[in-house]
């Protein structure tokens, strides 16, 4: 009885294991880094939370800043990214997933931007609509490279989800660089910027678009820490940005085994 007890045990298991579940179940066991900050973007209410409370915290500092508004002032405004700020493009990346993709991929970003797949971030329009009805002027900025369509395709974004653009000079495409403190700049000559609003430190001032250096990038973040939540709000984005550039020396590295060591190593606190 105990012989035939294992036999039938053993067969069982072989038959586990040549089952087409058990061989599905045995490709799809997976490694990919992103799975953590994936699931945490498309599960966790705290994720939700984070934008509400920093739209709160930049509708706050408006109300101030219309409160303390005098005629013959600067207009007031603000100024923001796009991605991963006022949108979230969590069909991309779970699109990365669903391929085992574990770094950043431009050819699907390209493809998909046209898409207008990318949702409102949580408080986002409502935060966007309170600005306009107040008469602060929203200028968007984001760096984008999709060819010659990227402007259309990123004006096509704000229009699909009814966020509102006084005219296109409100949106600025940069395609040949992420630095924003140039069109900045401009705008404050003009305006008086109410508040930043960004998912990087390099939305905010180019100083912090630091390669190869995390702690020097941090220091950086220090010494403005009087900023944040004030001026600047930032916003949570752990799946890309160019605080991989501290790291990896670019903010869009290739998915490659010495990549994946050396963000093991970062993991891990060696970098």
């Amino acid at each position: 009885m105990t012989a035939f007890r294992n036999t039938f045990k053993a067969l069982a298991i072989c038959s586990a294991l040549m089952c087409p579940s058990a061989l599905i179940a045995a490709e799809e066991t997976v490694t990919n880094p992103l799975l953590y900050s994936v699931a945490w973007k498309q599960t966790a209410a705290e994720y939700e939370a984070l934008y509400y409370q920093g739209f709160n915290i930049a509708q706050m500092h408006v109300e101030l800043a219309l409160a303390k508004h005098k005629k013959g002032d600067k207009p007031l405004a603000i100024v923001s990214d796009f991605d991963d700020t006022l949108v979230q493009p969590l069909a991309y990346w779970a699109k990365l997933v669903d391929k085992n993709i574990d770094f950043f991929d431009d050819p699907i970003w390209d493809k998909w931007i046209p898409k207008n797949q990318m949702v409102a971030s949580p408080g986002a329009k409502a935060f966007l609509e309170f600005c306009k009805e107040n008469g602060v002027e929203i200028f968007y900025i984001t760096s984008r490279e999709q060819g010659e369509r990227t402007f259309e395709y990123a004006l096509g974004n704000i229009r699909h989800l009814g966020f509102p653009l006084k005219n296109e000079s409100h949106l600025t495409v940069l395609r040949d660089t992420s630095n924003k403190e140039k069109r900045q700049n401009e705008i404050m000559k003009d305006y008086d910027v109410a508040v930043f609003l960004g998912d990087s430190l390099n939305d905010f001032r180019r100083k912090y678009y630091i390669k190869n250096d995390v702690e020097g990038r941090k220091q950086k973040m220090r010494e403005d820490r009087a900023l944040y939540g004030k001026k600047y709000v930032l916003f949570p984005n752990p799946t890309d940005g160019h605080w991989m550039a501290s790291i990896f020396g670019q903010s869009e590295p290739e998915a490659n085994d010495k990549n994946r060591l050396i963000l093991k190593q970062a993991a891990a606190g060696k970098r």
